[in-house]
């Protein structure tokens, strides 16, 4: 059975973006953009909120996001080729291909998309994460964690959850990064 992945890049200090709404902190470099990749191979459809799909969309609509580098194109190849719901009550339409848009996150939303994925769903953003790890949709949560303390934004997980988690696998790269992967008890 595929899998509900929270995948998220996250400050030392448990942000998404700082309290400014920058992220520019995390950008990976080449080393962690393969690893990423390796990871994206499992994944057949992506989860997004308003934002994040905002944000995602230029690997298909913007060739210059595309064209960093090798490992970009590489990830701008698999992000086209899967299958994309958008969850917004404001969104009027998708623009990119593959793309569908449901009006709220419910379990019987993730529920379809995951009987139609050969492969693993990643939820993505953490506004659309907190929801579907309050409901219990996520499975797995992976936290790519950059050497920076920002001082607060928008925070990586929920203040009110908890959750049991098991340690499945740790990767630390050359830039300080470390990589997390915690299966959801």
């Amino acid at each position: 059975m595929s899998r509900v992945i929270y995948s998220v890049a996250s400050s030392l200090d448990g942000c998404h973006t700082d309290a400014e709404g920058d992220y520019s902190w995390a950008v990976p470099d080449e080393e962690v953009i393969a690893a990423l990749n390796a990871d994206a191979a499992t994944v057949s459809t992506y989860l997004y909120g308003r934002r994040m799909y905002e944000a995602m969309a230029g690997w298909e609509t913007d060739p210059e996001v595309a064209g960093q580098s090798p490992e970009s194109a590489a990830y701008a190849s698999t992000w086209k080729a899967a299958q994309k719901v958008v969850f917004s009550t404001t969104l009027p339409a998708v623009w990119t291909r593959q793309t569908r848009l449901e009006r709220a996150l419910t379990a019987e939303a993730v529920e379809s998309a995951r009987a139609g994925a050969p492969g693993d769903l990643t939820v993505e953003g953490p506004v659309l994460a907190h929801s579907a790890l309050r409901q219990g949709l996520v499975d797995v949560v992976e936290l790519l964690i950059c050497p920076v303390v920002v001082g607060g934004g928008n925070r990586v997980l929920p203040g009110d959850l908890r959750a049991s988690l098991a340690l499945r696998r740790e990767r630390r790269f050359g830039n300080g990064m470390v990589q997390l992967t915690y299966d959801v008890r």
